[in-house]
């Protein structure tokens, strides 16, 4: 009987799809075997460090554009946040990290809490237990399920992937980069050490090959979750990649690799954002990642699996480009990592489902990260549960190609002062509008991102009823999640103490 990968995805939607599916059709969808699912996700990656997003990218990523190709890009896909354990907490729970308060990164072993003009506000640090994640879910249906890198999700093992629905776990601990460095010993208690110089993000994928090898000899459906230490820092990579990337950069112009100004600090140090990709290192990083991805989409063809698993890349926020060396440009979008602005929260957003109508096309609707987790089910025809991905809406009709989603507003909560100069304050996207709103003094942007990518033209006091209804859209949504605020300094309170989170 021939296998169609695509049957598990239309069961799940046959209701909204059709009302004339027959019987036979129905048995056909029912005893179609169960897709795997392998979801990609890369450390602080930029929207504009794939070539698939930037035709100007300094960086080659021809693996990565490849899959592009074949499945779904979308062009406004955002992370839950503009900094990793809260987006991630997001990905594996569909919900937004305010309804827990996981607003910031994990501080873990004692590092403090950034505190500047005002307190930060209250911080959950672990991904509670409590959650049913998108691993337990597909555990539950059972799944084979693995988790290879980062996890950056509670410092107390009890909270690590191995607890949280994953049978296996390589690498993911507290630590939020790699805790002795990308070359072997790497010092990590879920980790062995290899062979001294052995590169991280190549032993993680040679890990992820050995479990595609043996699910499939056990012919068992499986969801790998293989989240790259890369690219966040420190920037270290091979050293014949640097010079290949440090050869292309000797001729490029590089005298104005930084300009602009984005908020001033506390201290009045101006923040510049860096406006030209031309670092070696960090190039040398994009490329083994993109090699490694090539690795895991040949063995799915090796092992004949290419037609029956669903593949997704994505980052868990923008790339770092206005501190800690700002190695990476992700113009043309405004600042970068650990801001609100486009550049912060703005990702490469990748999903082939093999067989889908849509593969091959760029699809412009506003998504993020908390629908993975109702989309990922639906494919794989497993029963939702929206107590669960209350956040997340399933994006099988846009990748199917018979129909849209309703237009929602998408929330974005930064209550903390990140490392990379961002503001606190949140912001919320409606179709082509975007809104911005700081706690310090309660001033607000607008934009109109189809007009302005780049985030360039405040319309806020052009369109007052546009700022009027975007900012009662946000207000009421921190009711509804309890969203918290900083906190008042030395007896003085920031304006964000007016509202009733």
């Amino acid at each position: 009987m021939k296998k169609f990968a695509l049957l598990p995805l239309c069961i799940a939607m046959l209701a909204a799809c059709s009302n004339k599916q027959t019987s036979t059709e129905l048995q056909q969808v029912e005893n179609t075997k169960k897709p795997n699912v392998v979801f990609i996700l890369v450390d602080d990656l930029g929207y504009s460090d794939i070539g698939a997003y930037n035709a100007d990218s300094f960086y080659d990523t021809p693996n990565v554009d490849a899959l592009a190709n074949q499945g779904v890009q979308f062009t406004q896909g955002y992370a839950a946040n503009p900094v990793c354990s809260p987006s991630r907490y997001g990905l594996l729970t569909g919900r937004h990290p305010s309804r827990v308060d996981a607003t910031d990164w994990f501080h873990v072993y004692g590092w403090p809490h950034r505190s500047e003009r005002f307190n930060p506000a209250p911080l959950t640090q672990e991904l509670p237990l409590s959650e049913q994640t998108l691993a337990e879910s597909f555990k539950q249906a059972g799944y084979a399920t693995s988790f290879l890198g980062k996890w950056h999700l509670g410092e107390e093992s009890k909270y690590w992937p191995e607890n949280q629905g994953f049978d296996i776990n390589v690498g993911g601990v507290a630590n939020g980069q790699p805790p002795n460095g990308y070359f072997s010993p790497y010092k990590n208690d879920r980790l062995p050490d290899g062979e001294d110089g052995e590169y991280l993000t190549e032993r993680l994928t040679s890990e992820a090959i050995q479990i595609i090898e043996q699910n499939a000899k056990e012919d068992s459906p499986f969801f790998l979750y293989l989240s790259f230490y890369t690219v966040h820092t420190p920037l270290q990579a091979p050293a014949d990649v640097v010079s290949e990337y440090q050869a292309k950069s000797d001729n490029t112009d590089t005298s104005n690799s930084f300009a602009g100004e984005e908020q001033i600090w506390p201290t009045d140090e101006p923040r510049k954002v860096r406006v030209k990709q031309n670092h070696p290192t960090y190039a040398a990083m994009i490329s083994k990642m993109d090699s490694q991805v090539g690795r895991i989409l040949q063995k799915l063809k090796d092992e004949n699996l290419e037609d029956n698993t669903i593949v997704v890349f994505t980052s868990d926020n923008g790339g770092l480009s206005t501190a800690e060396g700002s190695p990476t440009s992700n113009m043309p979008l405004r600042g970068g990592k650990g801001w609100l602005y486009e550049g912060g929260i703005r990702v490469p957003f990748i999903v082939k489902i093999p067989g889908a109508k849509a593969n091959g096309t760029k699809v412009n609707e506003p998504v993020v990260g908390t629908d993975f987790y109702p989309t990922l089910l639906q494919a794989a025809g497993i029963p939702l549960n929206p107590q669960q991905h209350q956040d997340g809406v399933a994006l099988t009709p846009l990748l199917q190609s018979y129909g849209e989603i309703a237009e929602r507003p998408i929330y974005f909560h930064y209550p903390h002062y990140s490392n990379q100069g961002g503001f606190p304050g949140s912001a919320v996207v409606l179709g082509d509008w975007k809104l911005l709103e700081r706690f310090e003094d309660g001033k607000v942007q607008l934009f109109n991102l189809r007009d302005d990518i780049g985030e360039t033209n405040d319309l806020s006091q052009q369109k007052p009823a546009k700022t009027s209804e975007l900012r009662k859209l946000l207000h009421n949504w921190y009711q509804e999640v309890n969203a918290k605020f900083i906190q008042p300094k030395n007896n003085i309170k920031p304006w964000s103490s007016n509202l009733n989170g």
